[in-house]
């Protein structure tokens, strides 16, 4: 076997015994998590009372079309490209995807070019010294020859001449991946991207769920104030009826104080509910990114509460886990964990780099590209760990608890999500069953107050009564119009801890880049 044979057969050994180690991953392989579906949660769909029913179906990921709301619809349609706080989730999720590019770049040979040019003069008090260059006397050529560093001084000079230095090459460094720390970081960092994903996904959740709030609360505080106008309109006739019969002789300035001081106190609550209105459209107008005032004039208008649906599709409880970004988010965070014992095991072990280096070196740019010029340098190296006074083991214990307290953060997570899924369907069921209650009393106030001002008019009751009745009918429509909009607000906490709503075109983790 002759020398080249030789040397392309231990190239070969080398090539393949590389590959067989950098298959080795020291660590934990990561292994999802096992979220159990607590048996009875979606059992109380059938034990509700209420009309608006939660049933086990498909879940609608537009969620805020159940309300059949067209100007809610269209503002939860802007919300996606406009929120601030989705755009800046969405901003930490490229950081975090230029990381997991910044990790994967370690798996792969670094190359770097370099030039140089220097004007330099050696010193024959230092290392010139060895080579024969005195400081003061002068030799006809240098230790290592003629030309440059050891020549003669010139007349009249000291020591070694100037001399002008060109260099140009390329570097070269690979450090084999053997242990697989590499790999682990890499997948650290994935795991750690698609945590950021779901951030930003949690972040629009959040946003949408605020805004749908946000619109329900201002449908609430318009109908308040319409329900306290025409209350206030009733409270003015009813003065106006006082004052005549006072004129009359009938009634007292008892009576007449009574009526106005009730319509002043009415006139009373509109300042604030008018307030309420425009801080509202504000709030509105922010989570759109819109400047106080610009939602006036499409929100102003007032409508209706929104109604609710027959039924709610709530989906089934094994898509919980998969559909809640907060699991998710918990699932990649242990899952990044994990991958961080590989990382601190593999620097126990040692490092082999493959090095290399390529270029030419000349003392003239005439001749700087001649093959006489070129110089190169190709070795492997190792480094291994002695002795790190605990560095490595105490690295290694922080990953783990690291970890240990991952896994305990995720089986929390998925508590708490169970928790408020079970605390949502029962404040639905009860909110509309509360409302039920206060459409009738509002119905009965009504007639009782029709009664009271019949029997007033009669003479058979002072106005004090009438005021009471108004009083409680007012409290009455106020009480069953917050409880249009809880019972709102409350379908919509359900929709969101049931992970709805974040769903989007946005890119996945690992996608391009």
């Amino acid at each position: 076997m002759n020398a080249r044979e030789f040397r392309i057969r231990t190239r070969t050994l080398a090539v393949l015994l590389c590959s067989s180690l950098t298959g080795c991953l020291v660590g934990p392989n990561f292994e999802h998590p096992q979220a159990h579906t607590p048996p009875d949660v979606f059992d109380r769909t059938q034990s509700a009372q209420a009309s608006s029913q939660a049933v086990e179906s498909e879940f609608n990921p537009d969620w805020w079309t159940l309300f059949n709301d067209p100007m809610l619809n269209a503002l939860e349609k802007e919300l996606t490209d406009q929120n601030l706080d989705v755009a800046a989730a969405s901003a930490r999720l490229l950081q975090s995807r230029a990381g997991q590019r910044i990790a994967g770049a370690a798996q792969y040979p670094s190359v770097d070019a370099a030039a140089s040019y220097n004007r330099e003069r050696g010193s024959p008090n230092g290392i010139l010294g060895l080579l024969g260059v005195s400081p003061t006397g002068s030799q006809s050529q240098s230790a290592s020859g003629s030309t440059p560093l050891g020549v003669a001084p010139l007349p009249g000079s000291k020591g070694s001449p100037a001399y002008n230095l060109y260099q140009f090459g390329f570097d070269a460094s690979w450090e084999l991946d053997i242990w697989g720390g590499v790999r682990r970081g890499v997948e650290a960092a994935s795991a750690l991207t698609a945590a950021s994903y779901e951030d930003r996904n949690a972040v629009l959740l959040s946003a949408r769920a605020e805004l749908a709030r946000d619109y329900i609360e201002l449908r609430e505080t318009q109908a308040l104030l319409q329900i306290a106008k025409q209350n206030l309109e009733i409270a003015r006739n009813a003065t106006k009826l006082t004052e005549m019969r006072k004129h009359e002789g009938v009634t007292t300035d008892l009576d007449v104080a009574n009526a106005a001081a009730q319509a002043e106190s009415i006139e009373s609550l509109i300042p604030t509910l008018e307030a309420r209105t425009e801080t509202t459209i504000n709030a509105i107008g922010l989570l759109l990114a819109k400047e106080p005032g610009a939602l006036k004039a499409r929100l102003a208008e007032p409508r209706d509460v929104p109604g609710l649906p027959e039924q709610v599709p709530i989906g089934f409880p094994s898509e919980l886990v998969q559909r809640r970004p907060d699991i998710r988010r918990a699932d990649a965070q242990l899952h990044a964990a994990t991958a961080a014992i590989g990382m601190a095991k593999a620097d126990f072990y040692p490092r082999i780099s493959l090095n290399g280096s390529a270029g030419f070196q000349s003392l003239q740019l005439s001749n700087l590209a001649d093959w006489a010029s070129g110089q190169f340098v190709v070795g492997p190296s190792i480094t291994l760990p002695i002795f790190e006074g605990g560095r490595l083991k105490g690295t290694l214990q922080l990953r783990e608890a690291q970890q240990q307290e991952a896994a305990i953060v995720y089986k929390r997570t998925v508590l708490q999500a169970w928790r408020e899924v079970d605390d949502a369907l029962i404040a639905y069921d009860a909110e509309q069953r509360r409302r039920e209650r206060l459409k009738a009393v509002v119905s009965l106030n009504l007639r009782a107050l029709s009664v009271a001002q019949q029997r007033y008019k009669a003479g058979a009751i002072d106005y004090l009564e009438v005021l009471n009745v108004q009083r409680q009918l007012l409290k009455a429509q106020s009480d069953l119009e917050q409880s249009d909009a809880d019972a709102d607000a409350h379908l919509v906490t359900l929709c969101k801890v049931l992970g709805g709503g974040w769903e989007s075109t946005y890119a996945q983790p690992g996608a391009a880049h």
